[in-house]
């Protein structure tokens, strides 16, 4: 069937638009779990009713449910700034936010000069790369003035990022052309680079380091190891042994090992793959059928949001149609070895990984936390089954090979229970299709559906808290629940604004089948009743934030988020970092630290050990929402962009970045 206008008119690019829920729906999704949970007196008590009782009992149950303006106090002490839009950044009082790496910086001493008019897949992969998202930060010496940065590349944004191009994914791609494709691919991955802090207080690129690193789709070879290698679903006529691949992509959030290693999430890999043989994204390939056509379906392959399985023939389904499951995992990155071989970890679950949060567990495992970052998914959890040691870094490099992934399920009494995902345990046998623990790894998306998992409110990163050992899930939003399935969380059936859980592990063990769980936050503007947001009430009207998307914990156990509200732009004012108190009286006041670019959100928060310096990467400034600021009204493009941040050259396009921020006169960010 030929690509048709209705295909051109679904077909979209964004994580923001991919909002056709794919998991099997049941009477279990976390609105009618808190609904079931949080009794009228329940929510009538403490900061839960502070907001909520207003939506859902009417003005006279609460006298006091106003926000109003908050001083400086609690464990966060800096001077809250305002809230808007504008086409710069904006820091609070007291600090400042400096330019580190753009897209099409250098990052080696050969590296070519930006000219966003001559750019070239040779150049664009000896410079840094698009779309910033997450960030690590590995110290080199013991003051932590020479360190590591790592730093992922998400996606792209050919309408701004290429001269005469408009949004293709609109249009069914009828400009793209192979060469524009391999700059695409470029583009991503990730980058390493040394960093040094100079005499003066600034952080540098030190280009001439040995250990910097471009790591993409394009060139770079990864090995596999746990229970899916050389599964026969990862073989291709490319890789007969179905053991190495050829890159990571789409590469979101991520984590850091105690060992020194950096691990990035390969997110949203569907969208990547395109069939000549289908009308539009998610219809299943002629031909195709079994396991790996409902696998094809439960994962939304192929999404058709990038022509790049027009010009490479991997990317095609109908070419390789295993391509699409040596996508969608955890890849473990040695930054100290610039010529080491990154390893996907199958043992992890493939989904679409928002992140890969790491801590070592009482007993010396290794716990690491994972949202699947999609309407209706699951949050999971992997078990090592070694401990770490150490003194030993190579054996701790191979602790992520074997372990006990389980998915969560949030019960109404506020127990959390983690299902296992083993094969042979409960369904997952040969009668639903599985036939050992590659099987249940490679679609562990179908594995979750029938352990009877809770289906959430699209969860990305799920934040451990070393200091006070809970966990907090980002829960981003959720526009398709139901009419009819209002509830004291979602009192709307279009959750546009999101919330956060708080699990508590007993005793700190993170390995524990069963945790406590309860609502730290439900997001969304405090003055607008229907909205049932919850916060305290010494949250200002610049505080309250929506959309949560990355978290962060500084070395004083305190929590920061940033945000991500898409192109629907719910609020009408730009992204930021925020910070959220979880302990004491203040518990649940939120603050605004740094507010983003119109059209940008951001992403990766990241604080170096002593406190003194945060890293946050602005991705794609000037596109998502544009059509919406009053004074710009359409959508941004190379030559009328909504902003030309951080350059505001008017040669020069919008450019994702990295920021340092660091207090006036040194020391910790308060």
């Amino acid at each position: 069937m030929a690509k048709s206008d209705s295909f051109c008119n679904r077909a979209e690019a964004y994580e923001a638009h991919d909002d056709v829920p794919l998991s099997p729906a049941r009477g279990d999704a976390i609105g009618d779990v808190i609904l079931s949970r949080y009794s009228r007196r329940d929510i009538m008590r403490g900061t839960l009713g502070v907001v909520a009782a207003v939506s859902l009992f009417g003005p006279q149950a609460l006298a006091a449910g106003e926000a109003k303006a908050v001083g400086i106090g609690g464990r966060f002490n800096f001077e809250e700034i305002e809230a808007g839009v504008d086409g710069s950044h904006h820091v609070a009082p007291g600090y400042r936010a400096q330019v580190l790496l753009r897209w099409g910086d250098p990052v080696f001493p050969d590296s070519p000069p930006f000219d966003p008019l001559k750019q070239s897949p040779e150049a664009q992969l000896r410079q840094f790369g698009y779309n910033n998202d997450y960030i690590a930060f590995f110290p080199l010496d013991a003051e932590g003035r020479r360190a590591l940065l790592c730093v992922n590349h998400e996606y792209t944004n050919e309408e701004v990022m290429f001269p005469d191009l408009p949004r293709q994914d609109l249009i069914c791609f009828p400009d793209m052309t192979a060469e524009l494709v391999d700059i695409e691919m470029a583009a991503h991955g990730v980058t390493i680079v040394e960093i040094v802090n100079a005499p003066d207080g600034d952080w540098r690129v030190v280009r001439d380091s040995p250990y910097n690193r471009r790591i993409s789709p394009s060139n770079t070879a990864i090995t596999v190891d746990g229970p899916a290698v050389g599964h026969d679903r990862l073989k291709t006529h490319a890789d007969p042994t179905g053991t190495r691949i050829l890159g990571t992509l789409n590469n979101c959030a991520g984590g850091q090992t105690p060992w020194g290693t950096y691990l990035t999430a390969e997110e949203n890999f569907h969208g990547y793959f395109w069939s000549d043989a289908c009308a539009g994204p998610r219809e299943t390939p002629k031909g195709l059928g079994g396991a790996q056509a409902a696998s094809y379906a439960r994962y939304g392959v192929p999404g058709l949001w990038q022509a790049w399985g027009k010009f490479v023939d991997r990317f095609n389904v109908d070419k390789a149609p295993n391509e699409p499951n040596r996508f969608g995992w955890i890849v473990e990155i040695d930054p100290l070895d610039p010529h080491s071989v990154p390893v996907k970890h199958t043992a992890l679950g493939r989904f679409r990984h928002e992140g890969a949060e790491c801590l070592i567990n009482t007993d010396g495992r290794v716990v690491i936390y994972s949202g699947d970052d999609g309407r209706f998914e699951y949050v999971y959890r992997f078990v090592s089954d070694g401990r770490y040691d150490p003194n030993d870094r190579a054996a701790n490099m191979k602790l992520l090979s074997s372990g006990t992934l389980s998915v969560a399920k949030f019960h109404e009494d506020g127990r959390l229970e983690w299902l296992p995902l083993v094969f042979g345990q409960g369904p997952l046998t040969a009668a639903n299709g599985f036939t050992s623990q590659g099987d249940v790894v490679i679609d562990a998306r179908i594995a979750a559906d029938l352990a009877g998992a809770t289906r959430m409110d699209r969860p990305e990163d799920v934040q451990p808290n070393p200091t006070n050992g809970r966990v907090y899930v980002m829960l981003t939003n959720n526009k398709e629940r139901p009419e009819g399935a209002e509830d004291a969380a979602n009192p709307l059936a279009v959750n546009v604004f999101g919330h956060i859980i708080e699990m508590t592990p007993p005793d700190g063990d993170h390995a524990a089948s069963e945790y406590r769980w309860e609502m730290l936050v439900r997001c969304g503007d405090p003055q607008v009743s229907e909205v049932g947001a919850l916060w305290s009430p010494e949250t200002s009207a610049n505080g309250w934030f929506a959309c949560p998307d990355n978290a962060a914990v500084d070395s004083q156990g305190r929590l920061w988020i940033s945000t991500d509200q898409g192109e629907n732009w719910p609020t009408g004012r730009a992204d930021g970092l925020y910070a959220l108190e979880t302990e004491g009286e203040r518990r649940c006041t939120a603050r605004l630290f740094f507010r983003a670019p119109i059209g940008a959100e951001l992403c990766g928060p990241c604080f170096t050990p002593d406190g003194a310096t945060l890293f946050v990467a602005v991705q794609h400034p000037g596109t998502d929402g544009t059509d919406k600021y009053k004074g710009f009204e359409r959508a941004s493009s190379f030559a009328d962009p909504a902003t030309r941040w951080p350059d505001f050259d008017p040669a020069i396009p919008p450019r994702p970045s990295v920021l340092v921020i660091t207090k006036n006169g040194g020391g910790r960010i308060a």
